[in-house]
């Protein structure tokens, strides 16, 4: 029954936001580095890499510069479009094609690069196995604005090793052992509430029994 809401919600959304995105391609092929998508390799279901697409937002050959994996705020290699793209977080939008073709859900473990991979426990690589990578989840609502937990660190590397991964972790098991059509739906639709309301507190409300927050991310 999911497999049947992702088809249809994606070609929906495909449908209606082809006049959004026809205008981004132009202004991007116009601008910056001219280059419009980026497929980035993720980890998928069963743990088989795939393309994850994207909206270009940032230089070429970025994952070698600087923090190289992990995005900071005001970071100096993301393009000035692509700070607009990434704030409204079109530049995920690309990946509803990704959920047409079967790699993803629209609901699911956010997938991650591999070497971020690697850093989870084979608990909870074994748990995200099981189920298709999504576009949102519960895990990408509450690190919506990840990048402000890392401003102002002097190895937001391994804050993010030693903080942010393990508390990823947690969420995506809760995902995976309470999932349902239900919990489908509401994460839809609390998803498309924060990004109208990004300071809304919805999830303490909607979501009962998520695992705590560490008071490293409070």
């Amino acid at each position: 029954m999911q497999r049947f809401f992702d088809v249809f919600f994606s070609v929906l959304a495909i449908f209606f936001l082809l006049p959004l995105l026809i205008p981004i391609i132009c202004i991007l092929k116009l601008t910056g580095e001219s280059e419009v998508f980026y497929i980035q390799q993720r980890v998928g279901q069963d743990g088989k890499k795939f393309g994850l697409l994207k909206l270009a937002t940032m230089l070429q050959n970025s994952s070698n510069i600087g923090t190289r994996d992990i995005t900071i705020r005001d970071d100096p290699r993301v393009l000035p479009f692509g700070k607009f793209l990434r704030k409204t977080k079109i530049n995920e939008l690309p990946q509803l094609w990704n959920i047409v073709i079967g790699n993803m859900s629209i609901v699911g473990p956010r997938p991650m690069i591999p070497s971020t991979y690697a850093n989870y426990s084979k608990r909870a690589q074994d748990s995200l196995n099981t189920l298709k990578p999504g576009l949102t989840g519960i895990g990408s609502i509450i690190f919506r604005d990840e990048e402000l937990y890392l401003v102002g660190l002097k190895e937001p590397m391994e804050f993010y090793i030693k903080n942010i991964i393990p508390y990823k972790s947690d969420l995506e098991i809760w995902f995976v052992e309470n999932n349902s059509l239900l919990l489908y739906l509401k994460i839809i639709l609390a998803t498309i509430w924060v990004v109208i309301f990004p300071r809304s507190k919805i999830i303490d409300t909607v979501f009962k029994g998520l695992p705590s927050k560490p008071k490293s991310l409070r």
